[in-house]
């Protein structure tokens, strides 16, 4: 076993195989959304999920301030949507999604679409951790998941 450093961190935790989500937010009738692939299940009773991002994110203190977010877990077919929303300052496309009970924006065609309150905020290292509570989700069996492993996505 070696000492942990940067390079070595970030090579270990990318044999991690996840899936691959998009936070969204409508805030003043504009929609933000960001690429993550920490997001987690986190409790059955009540349904908890988490998902964190970076200190250093342009739009962090919008996420912070809004009470719902939706999260929506892409399908192989959705590579494009996550490059998009992974670059700094993205346009949330006009004809990307609906709005979900809580208003915020569902990406349509989706593997999963969940919308959740925001419940908790842990600052914790170099990322602020979003605690939610899950209010709708929808569900679509007859797609696959968008993979993301060793720093490449996988259909």
């Amino acid at each position: 076993m070696k000492n942990i450093n940067k390079k070595l961190f970030l090579n270990t935790l990318s044999k991690f195989t996840t899936g691959v989500a998009i936070i969204g937010i409508n805030i003043g009738n504009k929609n933000i959304g960001k690429t993550v692939n920490s997001f987690s299940s986190l409790s059955l009773k009540p349904p908890l999920v988490l998902f964190s991002l970076d200190k250093k994110s342009s739009s962090l203190n919008k996420f912070k301030k809004n009470k719902f977010v939706s999260i929506n877990i892409l399908c192989s077919k959705q590579k494009n949507i996550s490059v998009l929303f992974s670059k700094k300052k993205s346009t949330w496309p006009a004809n990307l999604s609906d709005y979900g009970k809580f208003n915020t924006p569902l990406i349509k065609n989706c593997l999963s679409n969940l919308e959740c309150k925001i419940i908790k905020l842990i600052s914790q290292g170099d990322h602020i951790i979003f605690i939610c509570q899950i209010l709708t989700a929808s569900n679509n069996a007859k797609l696959k998941p968008l993979i993301y492993y060793n720093s490449k996505y996988y259909k």
